[in-house]
């Protein structure tokens, strides 16, 4: 069959390691200039790669996650982690056995080794059988320990259902377990790695020791004619079995030149012809392997002699060597080390309380892992070291060191990492390139990146790296293996906590909202109006509209999300004094005062207004997007700084449902639905506060201005919040009020100049933000000490202003301001803009800025630059107050 995609094997110099910062640059000029040419070829090299999207239907499987202590965890079932577990049991410690497959036993199910005179995976059956009878022991098959975290605490996947056409009912399709255990027993065993040669990756060519389960434990052949290319013994197991379950083994290659009596046993029990001293160096074949070609191979230099010789089979078996799974011990915090010996790396020495047993250790035989396993239970348990008679072994012969080869040089692309597409080329072109460090190497080629995470492919990746450099491989080091080990499903992670990934903070009056067209936004974890959109308007049309009617004659927001935080004590007022740059100590009962919090390090915090209802009683309001770190704010200096202070602070905000009513006819508006108390400018002047009823409802009513209008704020029980801004809103009827959401209210808030969180973004000071009037000098504060320190007075620091665009085009937010404008290489930003809007009441595009030295540039031009939204114009940098200057209409 003709492979169409083959035709990229013509291209191949091009698709090198990196190619895709190097081979797809576009020209300079040009619709494909710069990264669009990338940008434009990039789909369909991700579609060639076979690369998926995620889903975004709704999970239907369940999950769930459990908790569990044990005294040893055991992770692998082989006859290391058998006897282990055992042995742990019998201590009478509580132990978990996990193993990803769905039958313990390990390589003992397909081993053709006998134990105690019985098959190895009879021995096993009966092993599972003795720990499933014992009431200390929880198996978990089909489980994948993913993670090893401090404190010996573990992560495991248990795929409960994945195996059966329909869960159970009430069943879970995974179970995410977080295991904390005294001790683990790591047993994971090893991978068995490939072999580097032309056409390594051609279907049909796998691994010996793949082959050998699947005729030992499936009972299926790979194939019909076999041949085996191998560097250490283990392959000739897999010929013996291929051979007994009726394959025809036509040849086995072996880099080594000299083989010993046994091995050439074994491969005549396969009736193979053996080629010592030989490698594969080309395959054959389309869709599938139909031969390979052999040549004398000397191991001593890596040259290839004589001519090569054709071999033909349907299948190749690899077997390059073994590479311990010490991935959960590097992950537990130590670094892997080599064994030249084995020819991989071993485990480190243990930084948590874990034991190796078996293939991890480098301990290959059967006998071996499971005298390591004994041991590694005891230790783990606890228990006394005593003379055991250990189960007698029958194993196949075989010396468990591989030949020192990785890699056969010949003409044709040779694959290290098969996933990720990675060849031998490849990496020595990371070595061209500069790139010495393994960790350099791993992300330019993407060697062991996929999500395999390099099992099979790092050791022979970083042997050819070492031979480029001409260095050891302990010299060139590996990675340190992160978690997941497998990869692990998101809904296991999430198990039952889904739906509403954070917490939603509604308003009492978000129904009213949802009911009346408004468009909800996520102010933090606040839903909030947006807009209240007629039908057919964009979003600044109708901002524009909210904006312009509350102006003209009145309208209403909620702001039940501002921070509200109760202020109660002797020392109340006293403590707000050190709080605030601002005097409040002096702040008549009934009255409110705006005020500015500054850090410690004497840089802008947070501002809002407090009230004062009582002798010792202060409402503070704050920010909504800071209202939780103030609150910590003022714990921490009340309990760590001041704890002799008499105050007691708690967050309510919960606790009361606020609308903010302004324009010119807002206080009609409320002089026709408020009883109790009059609203007229003797009883309820600028910052005063009194109390009223509202449809029956108590209501507390403060008047001040975030608009810039005459402005009141109507605070209610939130229980009640709905009812009240019902009433405030039919009440306004007659009178044209209007509802606004958050595009109108920051819209008016640029007008009139109001700094917000956008401003205060941490790295401003008062007089960055033109108030520096509110700076005490009367008394000390937080941040007093160290707000005049020399860079923060300096004159050229960014300070706020107001911008206009000269071409009456919209501004982006974060777009910067030059003083000379170079679309081709911007560039000299002076400062950015933090927030803009069109403003209706000047019919200009309008911005706040912040830029160096802005109060001395008032009535100076400037230009936009913003690249990356190809937007450059004129602005004209004019004070931060656009709109009603002097206040008058706020305090009319």
């Amino acid at each position: 069959a003709w492979d169409i995609n083959a035709v990229n094997q013509l291209g191949g110099n091009i698709l090198s390691a990196g190619f895709y910062y190097e081979t797809f640059m576009g020209p300079v000029f040009g619709p494909l200039k710069g990264t669009r040419f990338w940008m434009f070829c990039e789909h369909f090299i991700r579609r060639a790669a076979g690369l998926g999207s995620a889903g975004t239907a709704k999970d239907p499987a369940r999950y769930e996650r459990m908790n569990a202590f044990c005294d040893v965890l055991v992770v692998g079932s082989g006859p290391a982690g058998l006897m282990a577990a055992r042995t742990a049991a019998d201590q009478g410690a509580r132990v978990m056995l996990a193993d990803l497959e769905p039958l313990f036993g390990g390589s003992a199910n397909w081993s053709e080794e006998s134990i105690d005179g019985a098959p190895a995976a009879d021995w096993a059956r009966r092993a599972v059988a003795q720990l499933a009878g014992r009431d200390n022991v929880r198996l978990l098959p089909r489980t994948t320990v993913w993670g090893y975290y401090d404190n010996n605490t573990l992560a495991a996947l248990e795929r409960v259902s994945d195996h059966k056409d329909q869960p159970g009912k009430g069943e879970p399709r995974h179970r995410y377990w977080a295991i904390r255990a005294k001790s683990v027993v790591l047993a994971t065993g090893a991978f068995e790695r490939p072999l580097v040669f032309p056409g390594n990756d051609r279907p049909g060519v796998m691994l010996a020791h793949a082959a050998e389960r699947y005729a030992n434990e499936f009972g299926v052949l790979p194939g019909e004619r076999i041949a085996l290319f191998t560097n250490n013994d283990s392959a000739y197991r897999a010929a013996v079995a291929l051979k007994k379950a009726g394959a025809a083994v036509v040849a086995i290659a072996d880099v080594r030149p000299e083989l010993s009596p046994e091995i050439r046993k074994l491969a005549a029990e396969a009736e193979a012809e053996i080629f010592a001293g030989h490698a594969v160096v080309a395959t054959e074949g389309g869709k599938a392997l139909s031969g390979l070609k052999l040549q004398r191979f000397d191991m001593a230099n890596g040259a290839l002699i004589g001519d090569a010789r054709s071999i033909h089979a349907d299948c190749l078996l690899m077997s390059g060597g073994w590479s311990p799974t010490i991935h959960l011990a590097s992950q537990a915090g130590a670094k892997a080390e080599w064994n030249a010996a084995r020819q991989a790396f071993l485990p480190p020495k243990p930084t948590q309380s874990w034991i190796g047993a078996g293939a991890f250790t480098g301990s290959f035989s059967t006998a071996e892992a499971i005298a390591e396993g004994r041991a590694a239970g005891l230790a783990a348990a606890g228990g006394p070291s005593a003379p055991s008679v250990l189960p007698v072994v029958e194993a196949v012969p075989g010396d468990p060191d591989p030949a020192p080869v990785f890699e056969i040089r010949a003409k044709g692309k040779s694959f290290v990492d098969f996933q990720h597409d990675v060849t031998a080329e490849d990496v020595r072109l990371a070595h061209r390139e500069g790139f010495v460090s393994v960790e350099h190497l791993k992300r330019y080629t993407t060697l062991g990146m996929a999500t395999d995470q390099g099992k099979s492919s790092n050791v022979p990746g970083l042997a050819i790296m070492a031979e480029a450099l001409g260095k050891p491989i302990p010299e060139v080091g590996t990675t340190r293996f992160r978690p997941p080990f497998a990869p692990v499903s998101i809904g296991s992670l999430a198990a039952e906590r889904f739906g509403d990934l954070k917490p939603e903070r509604l308003t009492p009056m978000h129904d009213w909202h949802l009911a009346n067209s408004a468009t909800m936004y996520s102010a933090g974890l606040w839903y909030r109006p947006m807009i209240y959109g007629h039908a057919g308007e964009t979003v600044e049309q109708a901002y524009v509209r909210e904006a312009k009617a509350t102006r003209e004659s009145a309208g209403i927001v909620d702001v039940s999300t501002l921070g509200k935080i109760a202020v109660q004590g002797p020392d109340a007022a006293a403590f707000l004094d050190r709080v605030y740059t601002n005097m409040f100590s002096t702040l008549a009962v009934g009255k409110a005062r705006y005020g500015l919090m500054l850090r410690e390090d004497g840089l802008a915090f947070d501002d809002g207004t407090t009230w004062r209802l009582g002798e010792q009683d202060f409402l503070m309001t704050t920010t909504t997007a800071n209202a939780g770190k103030v609150m910590q704010h003022l714990e921490y200096f009340l309990d760590v700084i001041w704890p002799e202070l008499k105050v007691h602070v708690t967050s309510v905000t919960d606790e009361w449902a606020g609308a903010a009513i302004g324009g010119p006819k807002a206080r009609q508006i409320l002089a026709a639905c408020v009883t109790g108390t009059s609203v007229d400018n003797a009883t309820l002047p600028f910052m005063g506060i009194v109390r009223g009823e509202l449809s029956g409802v108590p209501v507390m009513i403060c008047r001040l201005s975030f608009s810039g209008e005459m402005a009141f704020e109507v605070y209610s029980g939130a229980g009640h919040g709905a009812h009240v801004w019902e009433a405030l809103v039919e009440a306004g009827k007659p009178f044209g009020l209007v509802t606004y959401g958050l595009e109108a209210l920051g819209t008016m808030r640029i007008e009139k100049g109001h700094v917000t969180g956008a401003e205060i973004d941490g790295r401003t000071t008062a007089r960055d933000l033109h108030l520096d009037w509110m700076l005490s000098k009367k008394k000390p504060f937080i941040g007093s000490a160290m707000m005049d320190r020399e860079g923060l007075i300096a004159s050229d620091r960014l300070e706020l202003v107001g911008l206009i665009a000269l071409d009456n085009l919209p501004f982006n937010g974060g777009a910067h301001i030059v003083e000379e404008v170079d679309e081709a290489n911007p560039h000299g930003s002076i400062g950015h803009i933090t927030a803009c809007c069109y403003s209706p009441a000047l019919g200009r595009h309008i911005a706040l800025a912040l830029v160096k030295g802005g109060k001395a540039r008032q009535g100076t031009r400037a230009h936009v630059s913003d690249p990356l939204r190809n937007r450059f114009g004129p602005v004209e940098i004019v004070s931060n107050h656009f709109f009603d200057p002097d206040g008058s209409r706020m305090h009319g």
